[in-house]
């Protein structure tokens, strides 16, 4: 409904409420729907995002309803659609939703699930080339192990020490590169609050009920102006148990709540595309429920983006774990996530490679995840299929030193399902790139194509054979190696070295990470990632088999198992050198 008060002074406040003939009292755009016409030209997608309703012709003028003020972006709209000199009457947001929805609905669940090109997706396409692979791969080994099994085994050693040294020069070169400075603008001031861009923080929920007060606490702990902070809690429409949760709960009022209707399949992807016409920030940020952000971490977004050009689409921030001493686990997870995001990222971004983005605190120019079609709602890995989509569109991602603490998933089997799920998602990501290899090439150029195949199957396949790999521990240990009949101890202690050294790397780059971290004593734990990774190995094969039998099974992480007893300290930012310019 909308009072008449409101309206007045909307009408008065646009400088058409003088001349024009009066409105109804009351408006219940529920009761009295809009004209249609009028919605499908201005497009009711652009509607929901902007909180406008264009109602009704009245004397000529149409009628729009608006959930705030009409800004400068949502007037210009209304002129680009041809409506004149609106008149503009406010209506409460949940009013106006209540209205769009119904009309919404249809065309909001089909782009949730097909929203991003069919070629580019892997609701399809993404299985086709690597179910080929398996197959060809798997029916060859057999054949060569039933014809000549140690002439099979000599290939699979070498297969294995070929993926094994192309991985290590890789990750070597990016911890060098990582210490490489890099030119950044500095920006001498931020605008004032009044102008700061808006920014939509999408937080996607699935039975995180017991997670809502202190995300919600963490998220109020941001230093931004509420009135540019849009937070949508996106909920689905069968998870009763946060549902209930919410509404028992009073929210800040920059937070709405995006309930996601069932459908064919329940993913974070989707649901973060079902929620996004929702979203009215012109930069979309990611985050996760069990997610800590540095307070300042909204302002140097703003910064970032305001010193670069239009082709940086994404920052990623840094990912770090409050959960380190929980266990074993957690400490050799705490490495590895310290080695990635602190060493190898900035390496590859160096490097001039793709950047595979993390599923939280990642931040997103709204035209920029418009241009790739958002999130494939069929990859349950959508982070790092989208890195690679934006840098086929052009779109550069950019590494920001401002961390998030997250809770450490440090138990066996959710892990091995955790793992699974990514590692099925970097096959479905890299089955998706390489349906066309032409155009993969053409739109990424030779050296990110190759840095592609690094990435992600080399990564698959280093885990697939690292039993071959592990070996090799006999030579070193002094013990006679299956091989030991066919190659010489020359050729055998080469390769038991190659996997030395490249064991050698990972601690160092473990260690070095542990430094960057502000946590030196980890690297202790750097010899346990002997015992921590062959982990992966089982979540790799049990991948493999979801890809052909489950591929879009999307394994919830449960959070909250480990939840801080103390308040949470925020880690030091990475301190790789950087060049200012300007």
């Amino acid at each position: 409904m909308i009072a008449p008060a409101p309206l007045g002074r909307a009408q008065s406040a646009s400088g058409h409420g003088s001349s024009a003939p009066p409105l109804p009292d009351r408006i219940d755009p529920v009761a009295l729907p809009p004209d249609p016409r009028l919605l499908r030209r201005f497009g009711v997608l652009r509607a929901l995002r902007l909180g406008v309703l264009p109602w009704r012709r009245i004397g000529g003028r149409v009628v729009v309803l608006c959930a705030t003020p009409p800004e400068p972006e949502t007037i210009a709209a209304l002129a680009s659609a041809g409506f004149g000199r609106p008149r503009c009457a406010i209506c409460a947001p949940e009013v106006l939703r209540r209205a769009l929805l119904p009309l919404a609905e249809p065309v909001l669940l089909l782009r949730a699930e097909t929203r991003v090109p069919l070629h580019q997706s892997c609701r399809i396409v993404g299985r086709k080339p690597l179910c080929l692979l398996l197959v060809v791969a798997l029916s060859v080994t057999a054949l060569s192990v039933a014809l000549a099994p140690w002439a099979a085994f000599a290939l699979l050693c070498a297969l294995c020490a070929l993926t094994l040294v192309v991985n290590t020069a890789v990750k070597l070169a990016a911890a060098l590169a990582s210490f490489r400075p890099v030119p950044r603008h500095r920006l001498l001031a931020l605008p004032g609050d009044d102008v700061m861009p808006v920014i939509s923080l999408l937080v996607p929920l699935y039975r995180e009920g017991a997670m809502l007060v202190p995300l919600l606490e963490r998220l109020d702990g941001l230093d931004y102006p509420r009135d540019r902070l849009d937070l949508c809690l996106i909920v689905e429409a069968c998870d009763t148990e946060t549902r209930a949760a919410l509404s028992s709960m009073p929210l800040p009022s920059w937070a709405q709540i995006v309930v996601v209707p069932t459908g064919r399949l329940r993913t974070k992807p989707r649901a973060l595309n079902y929620a996004l016409p929702f979203a009215r920030g012109s930069i979309i940020g990611i985050y996760d429920a069990e997610d800590a952000p540095a307070a300042d971490q909204l302002r140097q977004v703003v910064a970032r983006f305001a010193t670069s050009d239009r082709r940086t689409g994404c920052l990623q921030g840094v990912l770090d774990y409050y959960n380190a001493r929980s266990n074993w686990i957690a400490r050799c997870f705490t490495l590895e996530y310290a080695s990635w995001f602190r060493v190898i990222l900035p390496g590859l971004e160096r490097l001039g490679l793709v950047v595979p983005l993390g599923g939280t605190t990642l931040f997103l120019r709204r035209h920029a995840i418009e241009a790739v079609g958002g999130w494939d709602a069929h990859n349950v890995t959508e982070d790092a299929d989208l890195g690679v989509r934006l840098a086929r569109h052009g779109f550069r991602t950019e590494l920001m030193d401002s961390v998030t603490l997250e809770e450490a998933n440090a138990r066996p089997w959710p892990w091995n399902k955790q793992r699974s799920r990514w590692l099925k998602g970097y096959a479905m990501s890299w089955g998706v790139a390489m349906h066309d290899p032409g155009r993969l090439w053409r739109e990424l150029g030779a050296w990110r194509f190759l840095g592609v195949q690094v990435l992600f199957l080399g990564t698959l396949a280093q885990f697939a054979l690292a039993p071959v790999l592990w070996s090799f521990w006999l030579v070193i240990l002094g013990m006679p190696h299956p091989m030991s009949p066919w190659l010489r101890s020359e050729t055998l202690w080469g390769l038991a070295l190659v996997f030395a050294l490249s064991e050698c790397v990972s601690w160092a780059i473990a260690a070095l990470a542990a430094r960057r971290a502000g946590q030196p004593w980890l690297a202790l734990w750097a010899p346990m990632l002997q015992v921590y990774f062959p982990l992966a190995t089982i979540a790799v094969w049990r991948a493999l088999w979801q890809v052909l039998r489950r591929p879009f099974l999307w394994e919830k992480t449960r959070h909250g198992v480990f939840n801080p007893t103390t308040p949470l300290t925020l880690p030091p930012p990475p301190s790789p050198r950087r060049a200012s310019a300007g």
